[in-house]
C-alpha cells in the first residue's frame, strides 16, 4: 500500500513545475501579482467547468462530457494548488485550515457557533 501523503506529493509536482515554467519563461512578478494571476486562471477554468456542465438553461441540452468535464476540474485544482503555493501555503497548513473550517461548518449546522444563523431548525421557514 503506498503511504504517500497524496497532498504533499501534489504540492511539491506544482512546486516543481511552476518553478520550471517560470525559469523557462523568465517569469518574475511579485507575490501579489502571482495571487492574482492564478486567480484569474482559476476563475477561467470555473467558467470552463461550467461550461462542461452546460450551465446554459436556454440552449438544448446534450449529454455531459464527463471526461472533459473531470479534465476541467483537474486543470481548476493545478491552478488553485498554484495559488495557495503563492500565497505561501503548504499542503499541511491547507489540511489544516480546512479540517478546522469543516469543524466549524459543522458546529454552524448544530448551532454551536457563535456565528449565529446557521442551525437547522423548526423555525426556518419563510412563513
Amino acid at each position: 500500500m503506498d503511504h504517500t501523503d497524496k497532498l504533499e506529493t501534489v504540492f511539491a509536482w506544482q512546486q516543481k513545475f511552476n518553478q520550471k515554467v517560470r525559469e523557462e519563461r523568465h517569469l518574475d512578478f511579485d507575490q501579489s501579482t502571482w495571487v492574482q494571476k492564478m486567480g484569474l486562471a482559476l476563475m477561467v477554468e470555473l467558467g470552463e467547468v461550467m461550461d462542461e456542465a452546460q450551465y446554459k438553461w436556454w440552449k438544448n441540452p446534450k449529454p455531459m462530457d464527463m471526461a472533459k468535464l473531470h479534465e476541467e476540474l483537474v486543470d481548476v485544482f493545478h491552478f488553485f494548488i498554484s495559488m495557495c503555493l503563492d500565497a505561501g501555503l503548504d499542503a499541511q497548513g491547507l489540511y489544516n485550515g480546512y479540517m478546522e473550517k469543516n469543524r466549524e461548518n459543522f458546529r454552524r449546522q448544530e448551532g454551536l457557533s457563535a456565528k449565529p444563523g446557521y442551525a437547522v431548525s423548526e423555525s426556518n421557514s419563510f412563513e
